[in-house]
């Protein structure tokens, strides 16, 4: 053995660290693919087709709102209000369509069921980005404002009852298909799609990154700080009223107190998992999409087999901590 050769316990440790270095950077992937194993091995009926489609139905809202979540993370925010923005806009939509205006012109009143709670939503994100960037109010308290607020708001609309409807037009955001599957699905990949250009081919998106990377630098280069911070928040916020649609149209039913109930734990774990530094300066939004995935599917795992709902919570505390650590690594 020469003097530059190595031993094979040096062998042995460089393989133990290259593979350390291949699972942190490939944690999520690795993640998915043991939890579909074990799905495969011992979870009955997993493969079967409604298995699939029940997943993507749930995953759906998740995904979408952790897409937007991961913008507001980039910037170095945190947006704690998506869930009562999700019931807000879903406690308006039925509001809408069952009005006598949308009886009267049954086809503006299903356009504006879907447009108003949007625009609302982005009138949150509005108000959350501007209490962040113009009164400097950290993140985590501008977005308790409306965490608080909103869904008293929409309960409030709705005086505290659920509302049950029947409607077709509506109800093809939850429940249609393309190809044989979920409609949500697809409207999932072509919003990861239109952010994910957002993000790496738009000046919007280098300023985004550049920001969340250091805000102090990005302002001295002449980025416009407080509008790419408002429109994180905005962008964010039109999503969560987008997610509050779709969970409303698959359940034809809309409940205040419930719709996106946890949904900013959820959100938040998905891009933290999917790769998001909670330091910012960094947007994957298709590992956001993979985040929400794993997050959807460890709920699945654990209530198919006989856990308690409360435990899946524990376990995504466990996630969390897994996805910070491997974050650590990748920042060092």
């Amino acid at each position: 053995m020469s003097a530059t050769e190595a031993s094979p316990a040096e062998k042995g440790v460089m393989q133990i660290e290259s593979f350390i270095g291949f699972a942190k950077r490939n944690g999520g992937l690795i993640a998915l693919i043991a939890i579909i194993l074990f799905n495969i091995a011992f979870t009955p009926n997993f493969l079967h087709p409604q298995t699939f489609f029940v997943n993507i139905s749930q995953v759906a809202t998740i995904a979408v709102v952790a897409v937007g979540m991961t913008l507001v993370i980039a910037t170095g925010g945190i947006d704690l209000s998506v869930g009562a923005v999700m019931a807000l806009a879903g406690a308006l939509a039925p509001l809408i369509f069952t009005s006598s205006f949308a009886e009267a012109y049954p086809m503006l009143g299903l356009a504006a069921a879907f447009v108003v709670p949007v625009l609302v939503a982005l009138l949150c994100g509005l108000f959350n980005g501007s209490l962040v960037s113009f009164l400097n109010v950290q993140p985590i308290i501008a977005t308790l404002i409306l965490f608080i607020s909103g869904r008293g708001i929409a309960q409030v609309l709705t005086n505290g009852n659920l509302q049950t409807f029947s409607h077709k037009g509506f109800s093809y955001l939850g429940t249609g298909k393309i190809l044989g599957l979920p409609f949500q699905g697809w409207l999932v990949i072509a919003i990861a799609c239109l952010i994910w250009w957002l993000v790496h081919r738009s000046l919007f998106g280098r300023y985004l990154l550049a920001i969340g990377g250091n805000e102090t630098a990005a302002r001295l280069a002449g980025a416009p700080v407080r509008r790419v911070k408002i429109g994180a928040y905005v962008l964010c916020a039109g999503l969560a009223g987008i997610a509050g649609l779709i969970v409303v149209a698959i359940n034809s039913a809309s409940d205040a107190a419930r719709i996106g109930n946890l949904m900013e734990l959820d959100a938040i774990a998905a891009a933290v998992v999917g790769g998001a530094l909670l330091q910012g300066g960094r947007a994957p939004i298709f590992g956001a999409i993979l985040g929400a995935i794993i997050i959807q599917l460890v709920k699945y795992t654990l209530l198919a087999n006989g856990v308690a709902d409360e435990v899946a919570l524990v376990a995504k505390a466990g996630i969390i901590i897994a996805a910070v650590y491997l974050q650590q690594g990748r920042k060092e």
